[in-house]
């Protein structure tokens, strides 16, 4: 059992553990009770997420005590900062791996079954994820890693501590996977990074100037290699490419940062059918003050003036953000610039958090700027409320249109009622007469908004999905 604490990064790793382990012969349950091997791979951007993570350990503690042979791991990003103290903490944990040796899993479990408890934390990746064999939930849409680490040096994140420096993938092995997606019935590609609008740019650094080598075309793409070899990123020329890869029909990507959204990403997402108009821009703060004391780089004028120009560019846009309330420092006039910008903004979705402080990072340490936690809770409840206003209108205005949507299976509370996703990655629910398999593609009318949500009315199916059904055969 692989259970998963975190962002899209961790979901992709948590793919690929539980690919490792299915080839180690190991089948995926559901349950606790019945697993043989349960790796939790975790999350360290907020507080709570340790909390989770050692509530849940201890909950395990028991089963363990019970049956002894049952292994449990703890691997990701809170392995890689907390190390030693997970097995102090938890002393029944077999295995401690971090977030740059997801390829070791197995082979530590197997050390682990001979020798005893285990943790091992490199520094460097031995293996970009994407490398590894993978266990999907969805058989229609899939993650890629383009990018590990982070170069930026936010106040709050404790990523780059923890997933290290910015390293991109060769591009042209990029545009394979896809292409060995593609083959496979894959017809949807989210790409993932730290700070994925950079992506190519650490390549590029090391490739100008001087004579180019051979693999420069695989490391950059014919495009970079074809133009006046400055140092760039490469994430534009990646998303065309990977658009063009027949059998692709959507592209999405995640996160990107403020401050390297380039016109030319915008362009592509305006010019390419494939590349869904969705665009998710962590804001954080709308406060040029809080900004500053974050790291992020950009003014709120800057950040709207991005938004501003992708909706210029790109028709029928939907924007999505993180925002942070009770940054350290952070006052009653900062929140209500923070409330002004997200007004101006209008998200049609946003991932909201109270600040916690991570050992470790710069804001951490800004004890005497802390905001009290009752304080940062009132002004969480009136950013909640104009950020469900937004996102409300913005499904109002969706009724009476017709929405591409990729189905994605029955309505958990209905099984009469089927779930999709449209291209703003807004989800829909609607009723469907007969079966219809989850990757289709559907036609549908917009009947009715809710907050988060849309209802539709089926029009047609308009493509089924290339990928394999599994039947189980039964002997009798």
């Amino acid at each position: 059992m692989v259970r998963t604490y975190g962002c899209q990064m961790n979901e992709h790793d948590s793919e690929r553990i539980a690919g490792l382990l299915e080839m180690d012969g190991l089948e995926q349950t559901d349950s606790f009770d019945d697993a043989d091997v349960i790796v939790l791979n975790t999350c360290c951007i907020r507080e709570n997420a340790d909390n989770k993570l050692y509530g849940q350990l201890g909950n395990l503690k028991k089963l363990k005590e019970e049956r002894p042979d049952l292994q449990i791991a703890v691997g990701g990003c809170l392995a890689q900062k907390d190390r030693e103290i997970i097995q102090d903490k938890a002393p029944h944990v077999d295995v401690v791996f971090g977030t740059h040796n997801v390829a070791r899993a197995t082979g530590l479990l197997a050390e682990a079954r001979i020798s005893g408890p285990i943790t091992e934390i490199i520094e460097e990746s031995e293996v970009f994820p994407s490398a590894l064999p993978v266990k999907r939930d969805a058989s229609y849409a899939a993650w890629m890693t383009i990018q590990i680490g982070c170069d930026n040096s936010c106040a709050f994140c404790i990523v780059p501590a923890v997933r290290g420096r910015e390293i991109s993938r060769p591009y042209n092995e990029l545009v394979r996977e896809v292409e060995e997606l593609a083959a496979s019935g894959i017809t949807e590609v989210t790409l993932l990074g730290q700070n994925v609008n950079s992506y190519g740019r650490d390549l590029t650094l090391k490739l100008r100037g001087g004579e180019l080598p051979p693999d420069a075309e695989d490391l950059a793409g014919k495009v970079w290699v074809a133009g006046s070899h400055t140092a760039r990123p490469l994430f534009s020329d990646l998303l065309r490419s990977v658009s063009e890869v027949e059998g692709i029909r959507r592209v999405r990507y995640t996160s990107p940062h403020p401050k390297d959204l380039r016109p030319e990403t915008i362009t592509a997402m305006a010019e390419v059918a494939e590349i869904c108009e969705h665009l998710h821009l962590p804001l954080q703060s709308g406060s040029d003050e809080v900004l500053s004391a974050m790291h992020r780089g950009y003014t709120a004028d800057r950040y709207l003036a991005k938004v501003h120009a992708a909706r210029l560019e790109i028709v029928d846009l939907a924007l999505s953000t993180d925002i942070i309330v009770g940054f350290p420092g952070e006052s009653d006039s900062d929140f209500e610039k923070t409330l002004e910008v997200a007004a101006e903004a209008r998200f049609d979705n946003a991932y909201t958090f109270v600040y916690s402080p991570r050992p470790g990072t710069q804001a951490a340490e800004l004890v005497d700027k802390y905001v009290a936690s009752s304080v940062a809770s009132t002004r969480m409840e009136r950013l909640r409320k104009v950020i469900e206003r937004s996102s409300r209108l913005g499904n109002e205005s969706r009724i009476g249109h017709s929405e591409e949507v990729i189905v994605e299976g029955r309505s958990k509370r209905d099984p009469n009622i089927l779930t999709g996703r449209t291209r703003h990655n807004r989800l829909i629910h609607f009723p469907a007469n007969r079966p219809i398999r989850a990757g289709s593609y559907a036609q549908v009318n917009v009947t009715a908004a809710r907050t988060f949500n849309l209802m539709g009315e089926l029009v047609e199916v308009t493509a089924s999905p290339k990928h394999r059904t599994r039947i189980p055969v039964v002997a009798s």
